[in-house]
């Protein structure tokens, strides 16, 4: 799970990047400039901890997700498509996390002369939206040409792929991301090799300043969020020892840091899920999409589990922790068999049986 931190130049992405990696990169990377910077971070889970507490293991593992730092971005509109160097690294990414500025300084002047967060947001969507639609046109284009020579494959597939293409350039032009199209599971296979940018999911983060309020912007699309995070103070915070931290939010009444939540809503906009499995060795969290059934989360653990599945011994994390241990959730028939059409629910606690 890679999810890139994208945004224009002096929107606060590499302090937001840093605030999640307690890292000290940089800021001020200027446009053009193709750099990217990546971290691996455990996506918080009081269920992990809480599962840790009751079977005291010798390792405990969240689940993580990747972020990139992606530089380069802002302005690409101006010269008709992004670069192919940088449109490589976004392809890369399962999604995206948009910085909006919305905090104010004279030290930091806006890279547009005022800040607007409606504006920036417009520009982002139109660089991604311009790109998508380069693609799909150079794509109609190529079959067109097929189906004019003919000889190849069958004309009824080409024209099904036309028709495809053709709804996808309308929604484009009526300046729509591609997010907003349901397609069915052959069609997602068509385009699956594109990487379309306004595809992927998005989340648009706002950059707040010192107690500022998160701006009222609509923003009605499919597998998109907003949250609001006042960037600066949360890097700070994450570059300050943990006992520090425990000290700042008791003192301030802050119950969570909103870098927390923000990590598990970026996790939530990827459209996954959670299963766990636990023992006296290790309390993991494992990471499936939503719809995966019982094999697929089986080979998560490892590909043998897989290919040699029978069944899954499931419990529900509310009932094991309602139940108070393994044993007495079998007690209680809390503890059930799941085969192979079993779509895994997050939150299950998973143990399989295999042949080898």
């Amino acid at each position: 799970m890679r999810l890139g931190i994208i945004g224009l130049p002096q929107s606060g992405k590499t302090t937001i990047f840093n605030a999640l990696t307690g890292g000290d990169e940089p800021v001020g990377i200027a446009v053009g400039r193709m750099e990217v910077n990546t971290a691996v971070i455990d996506v918080p889970d009081k269920r992990v901890d809480d599962l840790s507490a009751m079977f005291e293991p010798k390792k405990t593992i969240y689940a993580k997700v990747t972020y990139a730092d992606v530089a380069g971005l802002g302005g690409a509109q101006d010269k008709g498509e992004i670069s192919g160097q940088l449109l490589n690294q976004l392809t890369q990414m399962d999604g995206f996390i948009e910085v909006v500025r919305c905090f104010e300084s004279a030290m930091v002047p806006h890279v547009h002369g005022s800040v607007d967060p409606l504006r920036d947001m417009v520009q982002m969507d139109m660089e991604f939206l311009l790109n998508d639609q380069i693609m799909v046109e150079r794509k109609l284009e190529r079959l067109a040409d097929e189906h004019k020579k003919g000889g190849g494959r069958d004309k009824g597939t080409i024209e099904r792929e036309v028709a495809l293409f053709e709804r996808m350039q309308e929604v484009l032009g009526d300046g729509k991301p591609l997010r907003d199209i349901e397609l069915k599971e052959d069609e997602e296979k068509v385009i699956s090799g594109f990487g379309f940018l306004s595809r992927k999911p998005l989340m648009i983060l706002f950059n707040l300043g010192d107690g500022q309020p998160q701006p009222e912007i609509a923003y009605d699309h499919h597998r998109s969020s907003m949250v609001g995070l006042q960037g600066k103070l949360e890097m700070e915070l994450g570059q300050l020892p943990e006992g520090d931290v425990a000290m700042f939010m008791e003192e301030y009444g802050i119950e969570e840091l909103g870098l927390r939540r923000m990590i598990r809503a970026s996790y939530d906009l990827l459209g996954l899920l959670s299963f766990f499995t636990v023992g006296e060795d290790e309390v993991r969290a494992w990471t499936v999409r939503e719809g995966a059934l019982a094999p697929e989360a089986a080979g998560e653990i490892h590909t043998d589990l897989e290919k040699g599945f029978i069944r899954a011994e499931v419990i529900k994390y509310n009932d094991l922790m309602a139940c108070g241990s393994m044993a007495e959730g079998r007690a209680k028939g809390k503890l059930r068999l799941e085969g192979k059409q079993y779509a895994v629910q997050d939150g299950d606690i998973i143990s399989v049986r295999f042949s080898a």
